[in-house]
């Protein structure tokens, strides 16, 4: 008689430690999606026509980041699309019809960022095999004189104007609608005709757009001192005390960071180090 109640009194202890264990399993489980709105699917804020970042078809490379953070979460990857400007994050994270926005400038209000996925610069754009391929600063002598394209606005034009170069430098417009303009391909565009010498540009644009035209060469701008940054740190962004979800997407970014900097340099964005040296990566 004794012998059967130590029996069931063992396997009641035994089953009672078993649920205590699945309920603080799973308490801890969903602790780490617990500021999702919808975990069943992977929702990200994209600009639809932003290549190379992203578009509606799916080819940038914060298109293909996202596939691999969806396959690393074990769930199917959707997209609220909204330009990338004034009213983004507004009209996105903020009425929660998404979670997530690759890509992000580390410190950018109103976002909660992750760590840092990428580091980059702008790049120096000139024909490959001519007279400036190679020069890796604006304060290069043989910068004087020649015409040099910037936009109008970033930082690379205030190191223009601190090494004489405005004078003859040609302008780009910062604010377009890149589902009609593209300033990088027009930079592109003026270089192969002569228009202009040399070009400044964003890094992960002007890569992009440098490899598919073929003969134009970029070199990372690592050296500028004395003016504004030249070098970001970009994040995901996240909704401000979403911490669970944050910590979730910086074990993935530290998990896949190699994989990511593959992605990154298929698409030619120039990556650097937090000693400002470029990243060399094997494909």
């Amino acid at each position: 008689m004794s012998t059967n109640i130590e029996r069931r009194a063992g396997l009641f202890r035994a089953a009672l430690a078993g649920a205590l264990a699945s309920a603080l399993f799973s308490g801890a489980a969903a602790a780490q999606t617990s500021d999702l709105v919808d975990r069943a699917t992977l929702r990200v804020c994209a600009d639809p026509a932003d290549m190379p970042l992203s578009n509606e078809k799916g080819e940038g490379f914060e298109n293909k980041i996202a596939d691999l953070l969806g396959k690393d979460l074990g769930i199917p990857v959707t997209y609220t699309w909204f330009p990338d400007s004034t009213g983004f994050y507004r009209m996105t994270l903020g009425i929660k019809r998404c979670d997530v926005k690759l890509g992000v400038t580390q410190g950018a209000d109103p976002f909660l960022n992750t760590n840092a996925f990428m580091r980059s610069t702008s790049v120096l754009m000139t024909k490959k095999g001519g007279p400036l391929e190679g020069v890796d600063s604006l304060s290069d002598e043989r910068l004087k004189d020649k015409k040099i394209g910037v936009v109008a606005g970033t930082p690379p034009a205030d190191y223009l104007l601190k090494n004489g170069l405005m004078g003859t430098a040609r302008p780009y417009n910062l604010f377009v609608d890149r589902r009609h303009y593209s300033p990088a391909e027009e930079m592109i565009k003026d270089i192969k005709s002569g228009e202009i010498d040399a070009g400044v540009f964003w890094g992960p644009i002007a890569g992009y757009y440098a490899k598919q035209a073929g003969d134009i060469a970029t070199v990372p701008l690592v050296k500028e001192k004395g003016g504004p940054a030249m070098i970001y740190r970009f994040t995901f962004g996240v909704r401000p005390g979403e911490d669970h979800w944050k910590h979730r997407l910086n074990d993935f970014i530290s998990k896949n960071q190699d994989e990511i900097n593959k992605i990154l340099a298929e698409y030619n964005v120039p990556l650097v180090d937090e000693q400002d040296k470029p990243i060399a990566v094997s494909q």
